[in-house]
């Protein structure tokens, strides 16, 4: 618990310096451009939260290290294979010239560094084919590396919306906790704390103010992190499956899928190319019917800050039963097909116009 305390206080910290300081470097680290797509804020704000949530795991780690000197050693190895997905995340967050194949391509960077420094390789899958592929070192490194920037890009995709992200971010962690503690992994565990601890710093002054961003920067680093942390959990304990990680991460993983099929196949156009209308950014225009109309600073910012709540229940209704069955391939494989029913069919019918009752909010 110590590890998250300290993790908390120093992300808690940092942000807030971040954010009091805020006009001093407005001029490089907030995001100009309101018109775009996925833009959804009032104002600019700094994208510059990565560093306080890094700074949060490292004091983390500097716990670690106190406690058990190898544990730490690997911790900063970890931090310090994340560094090519941070700097590039950065250095696009204060130049805007970055392109996402630079910052995904850092992002390999990262996760080759892990599979050298830490031996984090995906070695079983559970997926037919897949798991022969992975059979031979290169192909599985290669494997790695894949899903390392895939889960580093899905959650850069869903970050935007106050707190979306961050408090997605956290209940994977935790669950990842969970199970680590479960297969008496404390170096996972305390990793995946360290990382809870951090993102709920930030989070203080994200949610629901929107004082602060993720900005690429965090979300490369926590997207780097996250699979980092699951890839080096099934490698180290053979008890858990393969398909455990998948169902925590399935809400942007799919997000991600989903979206490159709309774009690609649906409406033909560059799978990279940005459009507004992803899940969240649907509920945000056609479910949240009590802000339409309004163009106020405040209303917007509750209207932002009102949207992350739905896609905290749907990452939720995929965290719960993971670490219900987490060693179960069987039922999580028939729960990852049932998220992905469930996603379509709502994206459905939001983008029909035919919002659940349920999810209408009205004054």
């Amino acid at each position: 618990m110590l590890i998250l305390i300290v993790a908390f206080a120093v992300s808690l910290a940092i942000t807030l310096v971040a954010v009091r300081s805020a006009k001093s470097h407005a001029h490089l680290s907030s995001d100009h451009d309101l018109s775009g797509p996925q833009k959804f804020h009032a104002s600019p704000v700094p994208r510059i939260g990565g560093l306080g949530i890094v700074m949060g795991v490292l004091a983390g780690a500097w716990v670690m290290w106190s406690r058990e000197a190898l544990a730490g050693q690997q911790a900063f190895v970890l931090l310090a294979c994340g560094l090519p997905a941070l700097v590039a995340g950065l250095t696009e967050d204060l130049t805007k010239r970055v392109t996402p194949a630079h910052r995904l391509l850092a992002t390999a960077v990262s996760a080759l560094l892990a599979v050298w420094l830490l031996d984090a390789v995906l070695i079983r899958t559970a997926i037919p084919g897949l798991d022969w592929i992975v059979q031979f070192p290169i192909l599985a490194a290669l494997v790695s590396v894949f899903v390392v920037a895939g889960v580093a890009n899905a959650i850069n995709i869903i970050d935007g919306f106050n707190g979306l992200a961050s408090m997605c971010g956290v209940l994977i962690l935790l669950c990842l906790a969970y199970v680590a503690f479960q297969v008496n992994d404390l170096l996972l565990a305390w990793l995946a704390l360290a990382g809870v601890g951090a993102l709920l710093g930030f989070f203080v002054w994200n949610f629901p103010a929107g004082l602060i961003f993720l900005g690429d920067g965090g979300a490369y680093f926590l997207g780097f992190y996250i699979a980092e942390l699951a890839i080096m959990l099934l490698h180290r304990n053979p008890t858990v499956s393969p398909m455990f990680p998948l169902l925590l991460c399935i809400y942007p993983v799919f997000e991600t899928v989903f979206s490159i099929y709309r774009r690609r196949f649906l409406r033909a156009m560059p799978p990279s190319m940005p459009d507004g209308i992803h899940l969240h950014s649907l509920i945000y225009r056609r479910v949240m019917r009590w802000a339409v109309g309004n163009r106020s600073a405040k209303a917007l910012t509750r209207r932002n800050s009102m949207t992350s709540p739905y896609l905290w229940l749907l990452c939720m209704f995929a965290a719960i039963p993971s670490v219900l069955f987490w060693d179960n391939t069987a039922v999580l494989s028939v729960l990852i097909l049932l998220f992905g029913v469930s996603y379509v069919a709502l994206y459905w019918r939001i983008v029909r116009f035919k919002s659940p009752r349920w999810m209408v909010i009205r004054r």
